[in-house]
């Protein structure tokens, strides 16, 4: 078991005496990295405090463990698996990356045919999946798809039968594919929806909707005893997490909504992300310097939460994109070696969008009792067209934000109107909001969940805290299961 004490006795000096102190402060705690700027130096982030993370990093094997990631190793064990997700941006073992580019190649290729029409008169991408298989996906499309007219993409994960009768309000069947997105080709939610789409077809007037589905999963087979004709199945290893597998079939809707240049420069943003991961000094590190702050806040001083704000609407996504990513992965209670971890694991991720999130929720970050780190995204380059009055108000919003939550305001004489500052924050400064660009900070946030897990000593990989709630709901759809009072009362009242 490591050894926290020296990380748990970090004093909290004031973010305004540490600018005072050190000149150098802000160049110290920023970074440049694939069109990205990093700046920390608004969070209590000390030289003595970074050092007691290299010491902690030391003792946990960060360095082993980041190698053994890449070299395709088993390190997740519970299951029995390597991670190769850096694999299908290039980054990993031959053979890994080899299989990799094969089914991105096998992708392409169906990509190709459907625009020369080997499917009909496509219009519309219907993707169904739910978890990683549709929380990128999804991301990916809001965020740089707005423009594009290439095809309408409809992204369901919900089984309330809702979210798909407003897609099929605004759908023609027959020229609709159907996208089924599933690590297993089992998932309930999954394949109760895509059977609804297969209905609405046939009933829309397609007469073989089977051939119209593309299959994106890691189990061919189970696809192929569907339905789906072989040709069509579009594989991924299964040593792709669902929440790593946007780079993977499973980012089909964005390469075939997007286009496969822009799909290419996702990866290759990744790809230059985990290049600066594999190969930079901790103390230079961005992804492991945002997990020394995210330990910092939950292991020295008690924090609970981490906000995150995205001061671009195309980013709406991301902070629901983040909660899986981070709370899948960490949200755990046991070490590797299966023993109870004794120390908080993930901080609980939240967020919205600047500025509708100043007037919602920014009250209790100035005011309230609650410390919590905030992350500020924004763009440079704006994502409109309107006077740049619009997009200046909006970054010069951002930026007042963290400067006000850090400085605070005194009033002795009318206490409810003082802000006690020394609230942290990190800013994300983004010259642009492309593909390139957005790959580069989804892999940051990867491999900063994977320090944060290795640090803990737990599996940031596996997520068997989803499958008691599973197991449940398939016993009551079935009239079956043994269920407290409350809950048999419940299904009473809604069922009869």
């Amino acid at each position: 078991m490591a050894d926290w004490s020296e990380i748990e006795a970090l004093k909290r000096t004031p973010l305004t005496e540490l600018f005072a102190a050190d000149p150098n402060r802000l160049a110290k705690y920023s970074a440049d990295i694939a069109g990205i700027h990093f700046d920390w130096s608004k969070t209590h982030l000390t030289d003595d405090g970074i050092k007691a993370f290299e010491r902690l990093a030391k003792a946990c094997d960060l360095a082993g463990r980041r190698e053994a990631l890449f070299a395709g190793k088993v390190i997740n064990t519970t299951e029995d698996r390597a991670v190769t997700h850096t694999a299908e941006r290039g980054e990993g073992t031959k053979t890994d990356v080899a299989t990799a580019q094969g089914f991105h190649a096998r992708m392409r290729g169906l990509i190709d045919a459907i625009e020369a029409g080997a499917f009909g008169p496509i219009r519309n991408i219907l993707h169904v999946g739910i978890g990683g298989s549709a929380l990128g996906p999804d991301l990916l499309c809001d965020a740089l798809g707005r423009d594009e007219n290439r095809y309408e993409v409809a992204i369901i994960s919900n089984v309330d039968g809702v979210a798909l009768e407003d897609v099929f309000k605004r759908f023609d069947p027959t020229a609709t594919l159907l996208a089924v997105a599933s690590k297993t080709f089992t998932t309930t939610e999954t394949m109760m929806n895509a059977e609804s789409v297969i209905e609405w077809m046939q009933a829309g007037g397609v007469e073989d909707p089977y051939g119209r589905v593309v299959a994106l999963t890691a189990e061919p087979d189970k696809a192929i005893a569907w339905g789906v004709d072989e040709t069509r199945v579009l594989p991924f290893a299964d040593t792709v997490g669902g929440r790593y597998s946007l780079w993977s079939s499973i980012g089909f809707p964005a390469a075939i909504a997007l286009g496969w240049d822009a799909f290419s420069d996702l990866l290759e943003g990744a790809a230059e992300m985990d290049r600066h991961f594999r190969l930079t000094a901790l103390h230079e590190n961005v992804p492991a310097l945002a997990a020394f702050s995210d330990l910092l806040y939950t292991q020295a001083f008690g924090c609970e939460t981490r906000g995150v704000f995205c001061y671009d609407e195309r980013l709406r996504l991301l902070p629901s994109y983040l909660q899986q990513l981070e709370m899948e992965s960490n949200g755990k209670g046991v070490t590797l070696e299966g023993k109870p971890v004794g120390r908080p694991t993930a901080a609980i991720t939240w967020g919205g969008v600047g500025t509708d999130a100043q007037h919602a929720v920014f009250q209790l970050l100035h005011q309230g009792t609650h410390l919590v780190p905030l992350e500020f995204i924004g763009m440079i380059e704006p994502g409109d067209t309107l006077a740049e009055d619009h997009h200046k108000a909006l970054l010069n919003n951002m930026f007042a934000q963290g400067a006000a939550l850090m400085k605070g305001k005194p009033n002795p004489d009318d206490p409810a109107r003082a802000y006690p500052g020394d609230r942290p924050s990190t800013t994300l400064l983004l010259d642009d909001l492309d593909a390139r660009t957005l790959g580069a900070l989804i892999a940051y946030h990867e491999h900063r969940v994977f320090v944060n897990g290795v640090l803990l000593g737990i599996n940031s990989f596996d997520q068997f805290g989803v499958e008691l709630g599973k197991e449940m709901a398939k016993a009551a759809q079935k009239g079956e299961g043994d269920f407290d009072v409350s809950t048999t009362d419940l299904i009473k009242r809604a069922f009869g």
